[in-house]
């Protein structure tokens, strides 16, 4: 007759423990590959890099490799590479070569399709951006706000940038590196008639007087940074979430830090509530404003809220 052991209860919870421990080694392996292979991508982004290129670099298979890079740095290789050759092409322009010379060397192969992709993400054509926002027009509006001095401008495409500060002199400075050869105007009836409505409607929400108007945002960033701006828009007045919480919610759980990090780019305030993210243990964690104002802002919003639901 066969004689069967009982494994102690410490020697089980022992291995039980041994295992955890090995399976984090290899996510934590794991997680060190995929950000060699971000610097991999940033070390070569003028070259055309494919996922089967990746994947021999890393020896994985694509499929696994595509996976998993998505869920460690929150975007796909392409989008990181895209980026990394956008990085590039600013960097071309901005040191005064020409747009064409900036294409080319930053990689990108076709014309047609450098136009539209970095349109989009520098918010400003190609030529616009190479002379540091020349034949731009950026209008901007200052109040003296329940929050302090606020600047808001706008181009032709909606609100570019919504900052607090200390004067208005600190903040058109700000406004001027943004944009250190646009055209830069006092917001008026003939050149941006809309932008004082917007900055009213952005004074009586921060005075908790209106909900968050919804403006025309003219969003610029990297790939991953407006995923998480724009998850933050559908976030309700008064509720609060975690950076791990956004992070899981554009689908890169793993990218926490990232997450936080792309809160701290935010240069809309309020209009891009990055306010009501909080670190997981309910801390305020941190915000480019000041963390007395994201107080402020969260608990008027959960007093707004409060008074919203007893009146439905």
């Amino acid at each position: 007759m066969t004689r069967k052991t009982t494994q102690q209860p410490g020697i089980w919870i022992e291995d039980l423990r041994r295992r955890s421990g090995a399976a984090r080694d290899v996510r934590e392996q794991t997680a060190r590959l995929m950000h060699a292979l971000a610097k991999y991508i940033e070390s070569n982004a003028s070259e055309v890099i494919s996922l089967s290129r990746l994947a021999r670099q890393a020896q994985l298979s694509p499929a696994y490799l595509q996976r998993t890079f998505k869920a460690t740095l929150g975007v796909s290789p392409k989008a990181f590479h895209d980026a990394a050759r956008l990085r590039l092409l600013k960097a071309g322009l901005k040191a005064g070569k020409s747009v064409l010379d900036s294409i080319t060397e930053a990689g990108f192969q076709s014309t047609s399709r450098v136009y539209g992709h970095t349109a989009r993400n520098l918010g400003m054509t190609l030529s616009a951006y190479r002379a540091g926002g020349a034949g731009e027009t950026v209008a901007y509006a200052y109040r003296e706000t329940a929050l302090g001095p606020l600047l808001m401008a706008a181009t032709d495409r909606g609100v570019c940038l919504a900052q607090f500060g200390s004067n208005q002199l600190t903040l058109m400075a700000q406004l001027s590196t943004e944009f250190p050869r646009a055209r830069i105007v006092a917001s008026s009836m003939t050149q941006s008639p809309e932008l004082d409505a917007w900055i009213e409607a952005f004074e009586a929400h921060i005075a908790g007087t209106a909900p968050r108007p919804d403006l025309p945002l003219d969003l610029r960033g990297t790939a991953f940074q407006i995923r998480v701006w724009r998850f933050l828009l559908g976030v309700a007045e008064g509720e609060v979430l975690s950076y791990a919480e956004v992070a899981s919610g554009i689908g890169a759980p793993k990218s926490i830090r990232a997450a936080a990090s792309a809160c701290a780019s935010n240069r809309i305030a309020v209009l891009v509530p990055c306010h009501r993210v909080l670190r997981a243990d309910g801390g305020l964690g941190g915000y480019r404003w000041g963390l007395v104002r994201k107080r402020v802002l969260i608990d008027r919003e959960r007093k707004v809220r409060g008074v919203r639901q007893r009146l439905e």
